[in-house]
């Protein structure tokens, strides 16, 4: 297999699944990472290897890339009408700093119970764990989140 030869084949594929440059070019730097950390010995299949990698890191930042404007319908469509668009943007710009200091496990959380309207049954069942378990991490993470865009608010009101 021929590193070069693969190497624009690669970005080809990302790039058709992506359809950003940068990103592209990225994400194929990324999986030859992958595929050269990974021992040659175990692999029987090179070809179909990179290609999984690469698949799945273009998958990764599909997610992301769909969390992150469920998330920005999401405080649109909460947005009132009725303030000016100095507190609405305020308000946005607090709930993106307060997502942030969650965790990821936190965030997809919340984006699946609360953008996507996942039930804490369905939740229970992706994350292998109680019904229960999922109402006490949902709210405990809605407390963090909470108190973190409380915060936030009092140091702008301040500053």
């Amino acid at each position: 297999m021929e590193m070069e030869e693969q190497y624009d084949r690669i970005y080809r594929y990302c790039y058709y699944k992506i359809q950003h440059v940068a990103l592209a070019e990225d994400i194929t730097q990324e999986t030859f990472l992958h595929y050269l950390e990974k021992e040659k010995t175990d692999l029987e299949r090179p070809l179909a290897y990179l290609y999984t990698i690469a698949r799945n890191l273009c998958v990764d930042e599909l997610r992301k890339r769909k969390i992150q404007e469920a998330l920005e319908s999401k405080i649109d469509h909460f947005s009132d009408t009725g303030r000016d668009m100095q507190s609405v943007v305020t308000d946005r710009i607090v709930l993106q700093q307060a997502l942030q200091l969650l965790t990821e496990e936190e965030r997809e959380l919340v984006i699946l119970r609360f953008v996507n309207d996942v039930s804490a049954a369905d939740l229970a069942v992706i994350y292998g764990i109680s019904r229960f378990a999922v109402y006490r991490r949902v709210s405990r993470t809605l407390g963090k989140l909470k108190r973190s865009m409380e915060g936030q608010q009092k140091k702008r009101k301040r500053g």
